[in-house]
């Protein structure tokens, strides 16, 4: 059983490592041309933001278009945010399994999978930096990049005070990851539960390579989903590797470890509770998006006046629509995907074992919450301001007011 683990992780870690797309990310970020890529779909057509919407279904074949360029920047900033939390949680993780002599290979493929992480986000933020950069002169859904102690989801329910118990809890729990051998086993029960969220969608996103018989002529941000996904495959599996079979290699767990493994648990369900139509399969808070997403009706893109924009922001997240059903499935999906990976976990509570507090999330309580929060958005003194900007031509450099 022991050598049997021990070697799982060893081929795991040597195939990653003859397949690392690192140089080749790299290469396409420094590559990249909004304007030379403009022109084609990045995603799979249902991968647009607010698909399914009424906004997509009214939206021109050019909008469009920019809707799916926009879901890419968006997913990939909500990734960007995870990998910087992974890339600190692995080593803190990696501190306390190196303690034990015949993990010093996990430890390894901990450091490749960290110096991977770090590409990926470079590349996402060149591809979300140039190409927002290109249809509004300034970032909307790219988000600055933060420390490991902040909120992972970048569009939440959340505020200061949560914000702040979130960061102590998240520093608690890197503390207790580098001392206790089974917490930092057990990190990665949580990191494979939101890869799997992940893999729900970025295989998908990857697939847009198959439309075209030379790679290298399919879009560079496409080309990115393709190599991002590869490496990805391989950490997944180092999560399963770690967190269900390398524990059971090390002594059972107190009462105290189990707390804290079902507590980061716990914690995955809360964050992933939510689901919103905006990027699908991502599960962000929907109100939390509503600021961003008048912005874009209000830009160059789409120009609604105001009146227009406030009736379509409300066709779009308080009633029911192909797009809501959708990330609404996806969201029920991610509950039975997630039940599957924990339910041998024996040390894991009923409750996270079945994902009963994600399961609560249902369309009705989404669309209640979307009408209370919509109302309370719609009476800001802010949406009484003078117009925003001047009405011009997507793909320009502008910078439009905010004000």
């Amino acid at each position: 059983m022991k050598g049997r683990a021990l070697m799982k992780i060893d081929l795991n870690y040597k195939r990653n490592l003859s397949q690392d797309n690192t140089a080749t990310l790299d290469q396409l970020a420094l590559d990249f041309d909004y304007q030379r890529d403009r022109n084609h779909y990045w995603n799979p057509e249902e991968f647009s933001l607010l698909w399914g919407t009424p906004l997509w279904h009214e939206a021109s074949a050019a909008q469009r278009m920019i809707l799916n360029h926009l879901f890419w920047v968006a997913y990939y900033a909500q990734i960007i945010s995870a990998e910087i939390v992974t890339i600190f949680m692995n080593q803190t993780s990696a501190a306390a399994l190196f303690s034990i002599k015949e993990f010093h290979t996990t430890c390894r493929m901990l450091d490749l999978e960290s110096f991977q992480e770090r590409a990926h986000i470079h590349a996402f933020r060149e591809i979300g930096e140039k190409t927002e950069q290109a249809l509004f002169g300034h970032s909307l859904f790219l988000k600055p990049l933060k420390t490991p102690y902040l909120e992972p989801m970048i569009y939440q329910n959340t505020s200061y005070w949560k914000q702040a118990v979130k960061g102590w809890l998240l520093r608690a729990f890197a503390l207790l990851s580098s001392h206790h051998v089974f917490i930092g086993c057990q990190y990665f029960t949580v990191r494979g539960l939101r890869t799997l969220n992940g893999k729900m969608v970025q295989h998908k996103l990857g697939l847009g390579m198959r439309d075209y018989a030379e790679p290298n002529d399919a879009p560079i941000p496409t080309q990115i989903s393709h190599h991002h996904f590869l490496d990805e495959s391989y950490h997944f599996n180092s999560s399963i590797l770690i967190s269900k079979e390398l524990v059971r290699l090390v002594p059972r767990p107190t009462n105290f470890e189990k707390f804290v493994v079902n507590q980061g648990v716990l914690g995955c369900q809360r964050d992933h509770f939510h689901f919103n139509s905006v990027v699908s399969g991502i599960f962000w808070y929907e109100p939390a998006l509503f600021k961003d997403i008048y912005y874009l009706l209000r830009s160059p893109i789409f120009a609604m006046p105001h009146e227009e924009a406030m009736q379509m922001m409300e066709r779009c997240f308080t009633k029911e629509n192909e797009g809501m059903h959708r990330a609404y499935e996806l969201h029920q999906e991610a509950c039975v995907s997630y039940s599957s990976y924990a339910a041998d976990l024996e040390f894991l509570s009923m409750k996270n074992r079945d994902m009963s507090v994600m399961k609560r999330s249902t369309l009705e309580r989404h669309l209640a919450i979307n009408k209370k929060a919509f109302n309370r958005f719609r009476n800001l003194s802010l949406w009484r301001s003078p117009q925003l900007g001047h009405v011009q031509q997507p793909g320009q450099n502008l910078l439009w007011g905010r004000s």
